[in-house]
């Protein structure tokens, strides 16, 4: 199981073509998609999380490795549909309305998708009404919303309030986060968790799905 942990290694260094080279000897050393993924690729970004939690890394830093995940991803996706691998949950997120900042959000992004759940990215400046259709859509398991500046903060309110009115609030969990958001905030408006960065928002996810 050798070439598992190398395969961690490579990650947490961002080594993208080694990363690639490993996940290629694997699959011919017949270790399954589900052991890469899992042994390999998930641990590798579990490490990677925590040592951003510690600030010993950058934002910068965990791109690159969330990179080097994805060319894994790549060869492994074909497979893992046909094991059927299902996904740890459906984890959507996007930015509010008036907010077009996305580093944080894109950073919440990778680290789900690198701890196993499905991700689906709504991008920047959604309003209300698009989150209450794309879940409606999509049936997520948690829905996390973004938001960088004070002003767009109200919009989370507005959110919450149209799944409310919708009769979809009970069918999914809400996670808030961003740099002007704090506990109290998250607490008054009556989400379901407050991820205090992307890390933690990857753990509060695991624990709202009893996964922890």
């Amino acid at each position: 199981m050798s070439i598992l942990s190398d395969i961690t290694e490579a990650l947490v260094d961002g080594n993208a073509p080694r990363v690639k080279q490993l996940t290629e000897q694997a699959l011919a050393h017949h270790i399954s998609p589900t052991d890469i993924v899992n042994t390999g690729l998930i641990k590798g970004m579990d490490i990677v999380g925590e040592k951003f939690r510690k600030m010993e890394i950058s934002v910068p830093e965990v791109l690159i490795s969330a990179r080097a995940m994805h060319t894994a991803l790549e060869i492994l996706k074909p497979m893992l549909s046909e094991h059927k691998v299902e996904p740890r949950g459906v984890f959507m997120i996007g930015t509010v309305k008036g907010d077009i900042h996305d580093i944080g959000k894109n950073l919440v992004g990778m680290l789900m998708e690198g701890a196993g759940f499905e991700v689906i990215d709504l991008g920047v400046d959604i309003p209300p009404e698009r989150f209450v259709e794309e879940v409606e859509k999509h049936d997520p398991d948690i829905l996390g919303l973004s938001a960088l500046l004070t002003v767009t903060m109200q919009e989370m309110k507005e959110v919450i309030e149209a799944m409310e009115k919708k009769g979809l609030r009970k069918k999914v969990k809400i996670m808030v986060g961003g740099a002007p958001v704090t506990q109290e905030f998250s607490d008054s408006i009556r989400a379901d968790a407050y991820g205090e960065d992307a890390r933690d928002a990857v753990e509060k996810a695991l624990t709202l799905l009893g996964l922890n």
